[in-house]
């Protein structure tokens, strides 16, 4: 093969040293986040997105067309597709296979013709494309493309070197066209990760030594000699221990402390729960090695309450009472019903809220938690419905939520855009079901415009941001228009906060505290503002949330 064209079998290299190369820089992207909250995802989702479409192209084997690459590719991403980012580059992805599929050999001029038809394919799935981020990285590479075709360049290697340098001009750029990335002192997170799937792509192409095999049980040995409900246990759980435990603190946590320990549990495993009061701290971590968690423990106090669970075998064990469950009964034969609801949502109390309002299933995620395409399909599935309404409640999640509608054709998803927790509960609330479908929606759409949301969160670094100087760990309040309040006491912030969202029509104001934060203060903060706006009804409610203290509305 010459330094003029890329075949499916090199295609397939460059493709899975793209998707290598994004994982191994995904948690640097991640931290490119303008508000400097721990919940920057935009590597995860992308990378998650990514290795969906890898997953499929290495089970294609060692012989393959360009069509059969084009649909692992295509499919893969599409159905894994996390997060606005992740949406995109599925669509990036979608145009560029569109291109090549019928083609034998990839020449410069066809790559160019597959850049510029990935990026027409990319700007058609955002509703309101902004300039400054991956989509503008992604036309500066077709603009650079078309380019160098009419100048006569036809050495791929040239080509493809001289592209990735302009999309990293391009991307250098993004702070200049987004006042919010400059001011931040960050380039867009989004392009970020398509230039590294760029960088990988070309190291490969240039022959660099590159581990191209795909994780998660990609190998064809994988769960040999297990049955199929055993290899299902083990693929869902990623850390097989449930560890709890109680520190009796020598000397009280100062806030360094506590961000540090919930850090180094963060790094060994997930489902953190960790609750400091003065003298003890309530631990919870689902962890492959729970002495780590213990060992680390010890250095700031004696443990008491330790119970460590296999997760692992009980959920095997579930598996298998519900293969038996649904063995001994008949399948379900119900007409569906004329509605249903299927909301997105992160922490047990706002779960419960959704579940009582009447929503037929919650998939658990949010902020770092960003549902796939495939994970709202799945529970499109579940719900026996003819029309089901969507509930992303996270702005990163509406793409895929809008992906999944169009990838379903026999029931009617409606998906409405609403940004947060609150705008969820409120389209929920005002559904009426002797109403239709549309004009549900329209009622829907027109209430949920009303609901102005904040959250309490802390700062993971230095920035300014609306000219607001915030220091590492300080407390933020965000609205749905940006930043709030900052300062290092919550209970100020957070005032603050309904201060800033507080209408002179406002009739009521919703508090819904997270996992960190006491029941008794989460109270008196309600109480504080309660005597404050007088004329407002003034609700609390455990949401269970984590990472934000919390989640607050005004309507």
């Amino acid at each position: 093969m010459s330094l003029q064209q890329i075949d499916a079998k090199m295609l397939s290299k460059m493709f899975l040293a793209g998707a290598k190369h994004l994982e191994n820089k995904k948690e640097w992207i991640n931290e490119l986040n303008v508000f400097p909250v721990p919940d920057g995802d935009t590597g995860t989702n992308m990378t998650m997105t990514i290795m969906s479409a890898a997953k499929e192209v290495t089970a294609l084997g060692d012989s393959f067309s360009m069509e059969a690459l084009c649909k692992a590719i295509s499919g893969g991403s599409l159905r894994g597709a996390r997060g606005n980012s992740g949406v995109i580059l599925s669509q990036i992805f979608r145009g560029f296979t569109k291109r090549i599929k019928d083609e034998k050999i990839i020449t410069v001029p066809v790559m160019a013709e597959a850049f510029e038809k990935a990026v027409e394919t990319a700007y058609k799935a955002v509703m309101k494309p902004k300039e400054g981020t991956i989509l503008t990285v992604a036309r500066g590479i077709a603009e650079k493309s078309r380019e160098l075709v009419d100048d006569g360049v036809d050495d791929m290697n040239a080509y493809l070197g001289t592209v990735i340098e302009h999309a990293k001009y391009v991307l250098s750029q993004t702070p200049e066209m987004l006042p919010v990335l400059k001011q931040a002192g960050v380039v867009d997170s989004g392009g970020q990760g398509l230039v590294e799937v760029l960088t990988g792509f070309y190291d490969a192409y240039l022959g660099k030594e590159i581990d191209f095999s795909i994780s998660d049980g990609q190998s064809q040995s994988f769960g040999a000699g297990k049955s199929s409900l055993e290899v299902q246990a083990e693929a869902e759980i990623t850390f097989g221990y449930c560890t709890e435990f109680i520190i009796m603190l020598n000397r009280p946590f100062n806030i360094k402390q506590e961000m540090d320990f919930k850090a180094y549990l963060e790094s060994i495993g997930d489902s953190i729960v960790c609750v400091a009061d003065e003298d003890v701290v309530k631990v919870h971590v689902h962890t492959n090695d729970p002495g780590l968690a213990i060992q680390k423990a010890l250095k700031y106090g004696s443990l008491s309450n330790m119970k460590i669970d296999n997760m692992r075998l009980e959920h095997q064990e579930k598996l298998f009472k519900m293969a038996e469950k649904e063995q001994a009964q008949p399948a379900k034969t119900e007409p569906p019903k004329e509605f249903g609801f299927i909301a997105v949502s992160a922490g047990e109390g706002l779960s419960e809220i959704f579940t009582s309002l009447g929503v037929d299933y919650v998939i658990e995620g949010g902020q770092t938690m960003n549902p796939s395409t495939a994970d709202i399909i799945d529970a499109v599935e579940k719900v026996n419905a003819k029309n089901i309404f969507i509930l992303p409640n996270n702005k990163n999640i509406i793409l895929a939520a809008n992906q999944a509608a169009e990838l379903v054709a026999e029931k009617n998803l409606l998906v409405i855009p609403t940004k947060t927790i609150p705008q969820g509960i409120t389209a929920v609330i005002n559904f009426v079901p002797d109403l239709s479908a549309d004009e549900n929606e329209e009622t829907m759409l027109q209430e949920i415009g009303s609901v102005n949301s904040g959250e309490i969160t802390y700062s993971i670094r230095d920035t300014v941001i609306d000219d607001k100087e915030i220091k590492k760990d300080d407390y933020m309040g965000i609205g749905d228009k940006g930043l709030l309040a900052v300062g290092q006491s919550l209970l100020q912030v957070a005032e603050e906060t309904v201060d800033g969202l507080f209408t002179e029509d406002a009739e009521l104001i919703s508090i819904y505290y997270g996992a960190d934060v006491k029941p008794e203060d989460a109270e008196a903060f309600r109480a504080r503002i309660a005597e404050k706006y007088p004329d407002c009804d003034v609700e609390l409610q455990n949401g269970g949330q984590p990472i934000y203290y919390y989640i607050m509305s005004v309507e």
